[in-house]
């Protein structure tokens, strides 16, 4: 039970920091880094360009963890180039927030460097 109500905070929180990040005007470059690692993160990438005036990500989708070693410079690696379209930059973050164990982990790191910041920016929004 309390499992669950620290993974159901967890998801709130961190969906509050991403409509924060998601301004009408220029996205500050702190955000722009939220925005590619949760890219990485949902779609296993590893490089990732947004274009925010466009609406458009680009990036090379890894096919095969197998032949991915993080130690050593990856000269082989089996990428797809992926180009994904937008309308609302908010609505396509959310559905990139998946709710297994690994990546609540990796939120909650997310949440805790954001944290400062994040509480800042909800309170200019008051």
């Amino acid at each position: 039970m309390e499992n669950s109500n620290l993974k159901r905070r967890i998801l709130s929180e961190f969906e509050s920091l991403v409509a924060v990040s998601c301004p009408k005007q220029k996205v500050p470059q702190k955000y722009k880094n939220l925005h590619v690692a949760i890219l990485k993160n949902h779609y296993n990438a590893a490089d990732v360009a947004i274009d925010y005036h466009r609406g458009r990500v680009e990036m090379d989708v890894i096919l095969d963890d197998k032949d991915y070693d993080p130690k050593k410079v990856n000269l082989c690696v089996p990428t797809l180039h992926v180009n994904l379209l937008f309308k609302n930059l908010f609505d396509f973050l959310k559905t990139c927030i998946d709710k297994d164990s690994k990546s609540l982990a990796f939120y909650s790191n997310l949440l805790h460097s954001y944290s400062g910041e994040g509480k800042d920016a909800s309170l200019r929004l008051a």
